[in-house]
């Protein structure tokens, strides 16, 4: 018993060391699991994952198993940094790495492509997300409809476009969409499927947006990595003087909020309904109110953006929304600039309202409220 529990504190202090206070899959704080045949400490979601490679790793509860020496003298010397120096010591530049909040198939396949597949053990000239050429299968949303289809997708680097063809491909794509302004995000919710992406893009100064799966979690992934590593190296041709540390953020862009809110007053002031939104430093603020003059609207918590040039007006149906609205704003204008937000004003990342480093993108449907994305 005295020897369990001499393991047991010696475990607890190496999960404190700041190399293993974080989850070494997701980076999630305050791991409470190991693996003790790879010797890193996870998390309870990443943990979920690993106990699905029993050839690779075997987890045990940190807090609650039985710890032999053997086992912990192996933690003591490996620990996560030794894991990360091993497993990902060629992981590309842009191939995300997901974080604690991101879905499963993205952590799930992180976690094979370190552990179980290995590929990021040697450096290789080229994987199938880097070969410059991406094509394949995917299942696509009708747009009147709404079924999924299956329809070929070709994604290049020779002339920076994705493309996808119907039944009858002699006749050429259906689309040829430039990655200037392409940005994908998964949503397995909104999908209604587990490796659901949303792939989304500009036309004519307009957003469009296509739903789309694959049935294997490895193969939608990689054309996740493939959009990124295409969308890489399309932003250090654009803009050849930035870092990697400054152009990684904008290869593709997650939504910090999404949902409903009416806008009060004109449009006609807002050029194409975006509005740029910059730092707090730059004269930009938000706050909650209650707007005199706004009897028209069914909503009546409101949110006000300042601008150095005008304000802007919404509401939001309950004061829950209008907290969350008013804290995520606060994160996008709390934040320096980065070069791109000078150079690049504008990215409409949503049909009917966007929301997000750059600018809030609205467009009016009746009388009915806007839908708003914060990314």
């Amino acid at each position: 018993m005295a020897n369990r529990e001499k393991n047991k504190k010696t475990l607890l202090e190496l999960v404190k060391l700041p190399e293993n206070s974080c989850c070494a899959d997701c980076g999630a704080a305050d791991p409470d699991w190991a693996s003790c045949t790879l010797g890193i400490f996870v998390c309870l979601n990443c943990s979920g994952t690993h106990r699905n490679l029993p050839s690779v790793s075997r987890i045990k509860s940190i807090r609650l198993d039985f710890w032999d020496d053997e086992l912990v003298q192996f933690m003591k010397a490996n620990g996560n940094r030794a894991a990360k120096n091993l497993y990902e010591k060629f992981v590309p530049v842009f191939y995300y790495q997901p974080q604690p909040d991101d879905c499963e198939v993205l952590r799930e396949q992180w976690i094979r492509a370190k552990y179980e597949r290995m590929e990021f053990t040697e450096e290789k000239t080229e994987r199938p997300y880097t070969a410059g050429v991406y094509e394949g299968m995917l299942w696509k949303k009708g747009k009147d409809n709404g079924q999924f289809l299956e329809r070929k997708f070709v994604l290049s680097v020779h002339d920076f476009t994705l493309k996808y063809y119907k039944e009858d491909e002699s006749k050429g794509p259906k689309a040829t969409i430039s990655v200037k302004d392409l940005n994908a995000t998964f949503q397995p919710e909104k999908i209604g499927h587990a490796y659901g992406l949303q792939i989304t893009y500009c036309v004519d100064d307009h957003t469009r947006n296509l739903f789309v799966y694959h049935k294997n979690g490895r193969e939608i992934v990689n054309w996740f990595n493939a959009i990124r590593a295409i969308r890489h190296v399309y932003l250090k041709t654009a803009f050849p003087t930035a870092s990697d540390g400054d152009l990684i953020p904008w290869i593709t862009r997650s939504y910090l909020k999404e949902g409903y809110m009416e806008k009060t007053g004109p449009l006609d002031a807002i050029e194409l309904g975006v509005v740029f939104i910059g730092s707090e430093n730059h004269g930009y603020s938000v706050r909650e109110c209650v707007p005199k003059g706004t009897r028209g609207n069914k909503w009546k918590c409101g949110v006000i953006v300042e601008t150095p040039d005008r304000q802007f007006v919404f509401m939001c149906e309950q004061e829950r929304d209008q907290r969350e609205w008013v804290e995520a704003l606060k994160t996008v204008i709390s934040k320096p600039m980065m070069p791109q937000d000078y150079t690049s004003k504008i990215i409409t990342l949503l049909i009917r309202c966007c929301l997000h480093r750059c600018g809030i993108a609205l467009s009016h449907w009746h009388e009915s409220p806007v839908c708003v994305k914060l990314v």
